[in-house]
């Protein structure tokens, strides 16, 4: 189980990373609402990350899926603060600056609150993901007849 959320923390992390980057690129990356494909990313990777579980293990119990979605995240999400933080401290340090005077804020709360910003949207996007998720893909409790799970 190790294996398979460090795996697919560290490519959520990468794709991240990437998708960023190709923003900075293009010039887009100082706008907010371009975030919201990280989302995509995120659902897509935990996705993947309990479905491979859930199909190598003969027996799927919910929590240990919601296991792999949460820590699979989790890593994803530290990794990707990290990298930020390297980003916005030691490559663009006007980023976080300008970040902040597009929420007209009107005092300075520093680039350290933007990285707890970056950290909570991954950990509460992973949760959420994550409960959704196993909604889909865990086992039923109906049976074929479908009474003999009825209290009477």
């Amino acid at each position: 189980m190790a294996k398979i959320y460090s795996r697919y923390g560290i490519w959520i992390a990468i794709i991240l990373i990437a998708y960023f980057l190709l923003l900075k690129l293009i010039g887009l990356h100082q706008y907010f609402a371009f975030s919201a494909v990280n989302g995509l990313i995120y659902g897509a990777g935990l996705y993947l990350a309990i479905k491979k579980y859930a199909t190598e293990e003969s027996d799927f119990k919910y929590e240990n899926g919601f296991e792999v979605g949460l820590i699979s995240g989790g890593i994803a999400s530290i990794l990707f603060t990290i990298f930020m933080a390297i980003y916005m401290y030691q490559i663009d340090t006007a980023f976080a600056a300008s970040i902040m005077e597009q929420w007209n804020l009107d005092y300075d709360l520093g680039t350290f609150m933007l990285l707890i910003s970056i950290l909570i949207m991954g950990f509460v996007t992973t949760l959420v993901l994550t409960l959704s998720f196993m909604q889909l893909l865990k086992r039923s409790w109906n049976t074929r007849d479908g009474n003999r799970n009825i209290m009477k």
